[in-house]
């Protein structure tokens, strides 16, 4: 994207928010955006783009998440891409077709999936919504169980001031930190979606202040759907997007300034003959890649995408889908890309197998557009030389020396001749499954720390046989 067309896009944005305006339904909200300066309409506030540069301006162009494990610490920027979780399908796809209810085992499988892969920097979240999980509370009892399962930095749900609270303190207990310590090494990624066209909800407003008060980095992230509820062109949804993010951005500083935010698009096309939302096509690619684009516009860290498709099951289609949807988040230079691992179905399922198919996505694209050295180890003339015309490479020492760092071997993929080649590939997910889960460690954690966590869910009145059930056995 030329820097002459995110400057129109920025430049269309500026007239959208200063005609048109963003809805801010929260009253605190709007009391925010009043004692600095913006004019308000009702519940309608107009920015100038005075106003909009110089608080989007207060952002950090980094934000650093701090791990259970210092070793596993993170830093969303530019030039860096950070792999995290699926968020939000309902349910489970079995290999045999079958669609079940998610359960609490899923997310635990899920989780320890993610942990064990080492393409993956953040965990956590809601990788699924498991069934008997009361949804008040469910931001506050995955976290719960998540505290439970990762060394890595964690993303949470959304939820109101109790709710967010609740998550922050159960945070605090988990790390044995104070509110000065949180806000000085952040723990949790907050992610609050705007409600398009140009809305900021009150669920959203409350999860966003609350991680503000604490300076927890925090994704703006819209979802538009293009001919839906945004314009059908593709600049008209970006344009619409920018309006969303950058606004509830600029906010977001008046709130708290210097507070680490990230810009966030999951905007995507739709088919209007059916009025579905189709996150796996190539207009949905061309709005994650561009997150990263408008992201660097404003110097700050982006988020988008992920490994998506709107296929039923793990079919060519759900393949060719996610291969270009995650490698137009490379392309875009996003910062973190959620949806990375698992989805189906337009985000309403989960898979295993697809989580698995997915991590080989990953490697692939993540190996394609990786830089290679061009010096005398790498283009080795004397071994040229030695093997000469008609000679080979397979027994050379540089071979052997190399053969473990250039390739790419791959995890699931089916090369050359061998028995069952029609089976070969889903044996191969199901082998690597297997040796991920093998190969999980669940953190330790002090039984005195672990009990002043359940006291905080206890406090919210979740019932005691709730709570077994979010204890992880192993």
């Amino acid at each position: 994207m030329s820097q002459e067309r995110a400057q129109r896009i920025h430049e269309a944005t500026m007239r959208i928010l200063r005609d048109t305006g963003m809805r801010f339904l929260h009253p605190d909200a709007i009391a925010i955006l009043k004692d600095h300066g913006i004019r308000v309409e009702g519940n309608i506030a107009y920015f100038t783009e005075d106003q909009i540069m110089e608080w989007v301006g207060k952002a950090p162009s980094s934000a650093a998440l701090f791990a259970l494990n210092p070793n596993l610490d993170v830093t969303l920027k530019h030039n860096q891409t950070i792999n995290a979780p699926a968020a939000g399908p309902t349910f489970v796809l079995d290999p045999d077709g079958r669609m079940r209810d998610a359960q609490i085992e899923d997310y635990f499988k899920m989780l320890k999936l993610y942990e064990a892969n080492p393409s993956y920097g953040i965990n956590g979240g809601v990788p699924c919504q498991p069934k008997g999980i009361p949804t008040e509370w469910s931001t506050l009892l995955l976290h719960f169980a998540a505290l439970q399962l990762t060394q890595k930095p964690l993303w949470v749900g959304t939820g109101t001031y109790r709710q967010m609270e609740a998550t922050v303190e159960l945070t605090k207990r988990r790390f044995c930190t104070t509110d000065d310590e949180l806000r000085a090494h952040p723990r949790i990624l907050t992610i609050v979606n705007t409600n398009t066209p140009l809305q900021l909800d009150l669920n959203m407003t409350e999860t966003m202040l609350t991680a503000l008060k604490y300076r927890q980095p925090l994704v703006v992230a819209s979802a538009a759907m293009a001919g839906l509820t945004s314009p059908v062109t593709i600049a008209g949804t970006i344009a619409l997007t920018n309006a969303e993010v950058i606004s509830a951005i600029a906010f977001a500083q008046m709130a708290a300034p210097g507070a680490p935010v990230v810009y966030g698009s999951q905007s995507s096309g739709a088919d209007l003959r059916t009025g579905s939302i189709c996150i796996g096509s190539p207009e949905a690619a061309l709005c994650y890649k561009y997150a990263g684009e408008m992201a660097r516009f404003y110097g700050i860290p982006s988020r988008a995408g992920g490994s998506l498709t709107d296929a039923k099951k793990v079919d060519a289609q759900a393949g060719y889908e996610s291969m270009m949807t995650y490698s137009a988040c490379l392309d875009g230079d996003v910062s973190v890309v959620f949806q990375s691992a698992g989805v189906l179905d337009s985000y309403l399922a989960a898979s295993f197998e697809k989580m698995i198919v997915d991590f080989e996505i990953i490697d692939y694209v993540t190996r394609y557009r990786s830089e290679f050295e061009v010096d005398m180890d790498t283009v080795p003339e004397d071994v040229i030389e030695e093997v000469g015309h008609g000679g080979q490479y397979l027994v050379e020492d540089h071979t052997l020396d190399f053969c473990h760092i250039d390739p790419l071997t791959p995890n699931i993929s089916v090369r050359g001749s061998i028995e069952n080649p029609l089976e070969a590939f889903d044996l191969n997910i199901a082998k690597r499954m297997d040796q991920l889960l093998a190969s999980y460690e669940k953190p330790h954690m002090e039984r005195d720390v672990f009990e002043s966590m359940a006291a905080v869910v206890r406090e919210c009145g979740i019932e005691e046989g709730l709570i077994e059930k979010l204890i992880v056995q192993q």
